[in-house]
């Protein structure tokens, strides 16, 4: 079996195999959920986005493209190499690490979506990664959070799981760990040999999204529970999306 680093996300998210596992996630809906914030937040075409743990870039590209000056960042290596080929004159992509700060007050809006947070150890991470983000704003500048439901998603935690991809055998285990975290063990061969990653998902709940705004300087505005912008509901909600704004 391959070794696991310490911080799981900095080989994961590196590997092309995540890349594979993932492939099919739904650009349709990412789409229409990214036409859905801008139109109903007015976002402007002169305001600067930062696509915060973007990936490989595919929101990026798709906000540029609807005129927006975009950067996106991420700590994958492999990914920002190859989201570096789309880039424009408005549209750039950096090694970066979200728990330190990337540029000081020079944002209108930052999303950090699809369950793109929650991967720290320790509190004071999740503290100092929301810090970061506050930092990087303008004076009443927006950030976005879009995050798993933890009540739902515990409710129906399906423990094991197969999937065929790029014909690669995937072997899917979920658990809930004592210290709070969705851990996913990714097992798989290729190649003649065997390989065995794992993710790990902190259980947030909203009071403790609320505690990290609010110590950054984050006013919370909206709540929503879906792609469409429902409002929340912890029982039915598929998602726990998070509108705030810089109270400086």
């Amino acid at each position: 079996m391959t070794a696991v680093s310490k911080e799981w996300f900095g080989e994961w998210f590196n590997s092309p195999y995540y890349h594979i596992l993932y492939k099919n996630r739904n650009l349709e809906e990412a789409q229409k959920f990214i036409d859905n914030l801008i139109s109903h937040f007015k976002i402007d075409i002169n305001h600067k986005v930062l696509d915060l743990a973007c990936g490989k870039g595919r929101h990026s590209i798709y906000i540029n493209k609807k005129g927006f000056d975009v950067v996106g960042v991420d700590l994958s290596a492999e990914s920002i190499k190859y989201a570096k080929q789309f880039e424009n004159e408005k549209l750039h992509f950096y090694i970066h690490d979200m728990r330190e700060i990337f540029r000081k007050n020079e944002f209108d809006v930052i999303l950090n979506m699809f369950t793109s947070f929650g991967y720290f150890k320790t509190e004071a991470e999740n503290e100092q990664a929301m810090c970061a983000v506050a930092a990087g704003l303008k004076p009443k500048g927006s950030f976005l959070m879009d995050f798993l439901n933890p009540h739902k998603v515990i409710k129906n935690l399906q423990p094991f799981h197969e999937k065929e991809i790029g014909g690669i055998h995937f072997k899917i285990r979920k658990k809930l760990s004592d210290d709070g975290f969705i851990i996913k063990y990714i097992e798989f061969s290729d190649d003649g040999r065997d390989y065995i990653f794992h993710e790990h998902v902190k259980v947030i709940y909203k009071e403790s999204f609320l505690r990290y705004f609010s110590k950054a300087g984050l006013k919370t505005i909206q709540i929503f529970g879906d792609y469409d912008l429902n409002p929340y509901d912890k029982e039915t909600s598929d998602r726990m999306i998070f509108v705030t704004q810089n109270a400086e």
